[in-house]
């Protein structure tokens, strides 16, 4: 699939995953509520249950900027398989521009944040790569 329909699918997706490195090398994955704003993929710490605020990913993003984020379609049909991933740096931002559009395109993708915006910090990863595979129909 091009570019431009693995980001359609992408964008499309409900649930991604965010991956970022430990500070000791070791991977860390987490699922996320995400959307796609100009040339990033942002998420924000937002009120879901969590036993801190000070969270790993945000740790790791300060130690080391590079980051995926991956969504997948499982079927089984396994000829309707597909999944896109994005690679890049990744950015904190707690206020600005970004923040604010960012914001606003995660309510209107989620409705479940209608009552309760996400009010932390926000984590935006730059496309610098696009990598998908679908399988063949």
């Amino acid at each position: 699939m091009d570019r431009h329909e693995a980001l359609t699918r992408l964008a499309g997706a409900r649930v991604a995953r965010l991956a970022t490195v430990r500070p000791d090398g070791r991977p860390h994955v987490v699922p996320i509520t995400f959307a796609i704003v100009g040339d990033n993929i942002v998420t924000a710490v937002d009120h879901k249950p969590k036993t801190t605020r000070d969270l790993q990913r945000l740790a790791n993003i300060e130690a080391n900027q590079f980051a995926s984020v991956l969504a997948d379609h499982y079927d089984e049909d396994w000829e309707r398989l597909w999944w896109v991933r994005v690679d890049g740096p990744a950015s904190i931002h707690h206020q600005g521009e970004i923040y604010e559009a960012s914001i606003e395109a995660l309510l209107d993708k989620y409705p479940q944040y209608t009552e309760r915006a996400p009010d932390g910090p926000l984590i935006a990863v730059s496309q610098d790569s696009v990598v998908s595979w679908e399988s063949t129909r």
